[in-house]
């Protein structure tokens, strides 16, 4: 399954936080990648560089520059999973691409009370959110999970 990133941020000791779409948070360690991939190098000789991570367009990866990125296959399988408080909630247009939704369906489903506000799902500003948990019990396993890989 497609692991989308929406957020990333640079931490001391060369590690990056990594948000995910599907509502889960990673911390990822660069520092083996400076033994294994020398192209990695050029962020211990400037180490103000390793800040300026950002999330690729589309969410595939994260980019330094031209030369450096990550992929997000790579973050998510070598990433620890670390517990926030935003953990397993996403934002509706990410829920509605995972499992194959319209967002007005979402919004149905809220003003109906199958998902309800407060407690599955809630609006910051402009944004819904909704948890990953809610979505599972009303829809199912998002597109390409299975039991075994949620």
């Amino acid at each position: 399954m497609f692991h989308k990133i929406k957020n990333v941020s640079g931490l001391q000791d060369y590690k990056l936080s990594v948000q995910f779409a599907e509502g889960e948070t990673k911390i990822y360690d660069m520092k083996p990648l400076f033994e294994t991939h020398p192209m990695f190098k050029h962020l211990l000789e400037h180490p103000e560089e390793f800040f300026c991570v950002s999330v690729d367009v589309g969410g595939y990866g994260v980019i330094w520059n031209d030369d450096l990125d990550l992929s997000c296959d790579e973050l998510w399988e070598n990433g620890v999973t670390v517990q926030t408080p935003f953990d397993g909630l996403m934002a509706f247009s990410d829920a509605t691409e995972m499992w194959g939704l319209n967002e007005s369906t979402l919004r149905k489903a809220v003003s109906y009370g199958k998902l309800v506000n407060g407690v599955d799902v809630c609006k910051f500003g402009k944004q819904w959110v909704v948890s990953v948990e809610a979505m599972q019990r009303e829809y199912g396993l998002a597109k390409g999970q299975n039991a075994s890989n949620p």
